[in-house]
């Protein structure tokens, strides 16, 4: 199996600094190609969210590099990639807290990161940015770490009341602002010619599931500049539409 990866973001109409991350990496190993992706969305109501960004991104990009090759003489086990990114995000909660108690002062992230081998996808999700399989339509892979879907599962409000409920946006925790993170993992089988997807809140509000999937669906999307070029559209989408905040995707095409 083969991978195209395409990564976009844009500081949208109304923030000062963008504070989004976005990572984005093929590489080959001993078990075939693989592909990884880290998305984060620096919190815009605390201050340097870019700051908290940019160093979970610097810590997976850094587990790339040293420590997956270390697990690829063998099959990927899903407990040995979950217990490897919880640490991950462990370690990054306390360093960033204790960056912001040094400078008196609050920061925190959200953290998305799929991971896609020749058989398999592994996904971690803390806070509400999110994952998707492209792939004989759009498949949402995480689910939000937000007030408004825990409503949604206890039954006491709709999906549809969710899209416009006034406190969508109102996380249950993010890496760097939390006493204490739980991330949540999902497993999948890699699909030949499908895309997967990550992308920032920012990304979605203003457009459509189905929308998302006619633009960046495998059929429509071949090659790196087919890729960047729909993107970049769904971006300045959201921008005509009066999204207010960054808006990042990620994507993985895969052959």
């Amino acid at each position: 199996m083969r991978f195209l990866i395409s990564g976009n973001t844009d500081i949208g109409n109304t923030k000062s600094t963008n504070q989004d991350s976005l990572s984005l990496k093929v590489m080959n190993t001993p078990q075939g190609r693989m592909a990884i992706a880290v998305l984060c969305d620096g919190l815009g109501g605390l201050e340097k969210g870019e700051v908290a960004s940019a160093s979970v991104i610097r810590a997976f990009d850094e587990w790339t590099r040293t420590r997956l090759p270390e697990f690829c003489d063998a099959p990927l086990e899903d407990h040995v990639i979950r217990n490897e990114w919880d640490s991950i995000v462990q370690n990054q909660n306390r360093k960033i807290q204790a960056y912001g108690a040094r400078l008196g002062i609050k920061l925190g992230t959200t953290v998305t990161a799929m991971l896609l081998t020749q058989k398999r996808y592994y996904v971690m999700n803390v806070g509400d940015s999110r994952a998707y399989e492209l792939y004989n339509g759009i498949r949402q892979i995480t689910t939000d770490q937000t007030l408004v879907q825990r409503e949604v599962a206890m039954g006491l409000i709709t999906e549809e009341q969710a899209l416009t409920d006034e406190r969508r946006n109102m996380l249950l925790q993010c890496v760097g602002a939390s006493e204490e993170v739980y991330t949540d993992m999902f497993f999948g089988e890699t699909q030949r010619n499908a895309v997967y997807m990550l992308c920032c809140d920012g990304f979605r509000h203003e457009i459509t599931p189905e929308e998302i999937y006619q633009y960046l669906q495998p059929d429509v999307i071949f090659d790196e500049a087919s890729m960047n070029r729909n993107s970049r559209y769904l971006i300045d989408l959201n921008k005509q539409r009066r999204e207010r905040d960054n808006i990042s995707v990620g994507l993985i095409r895969t052959f």
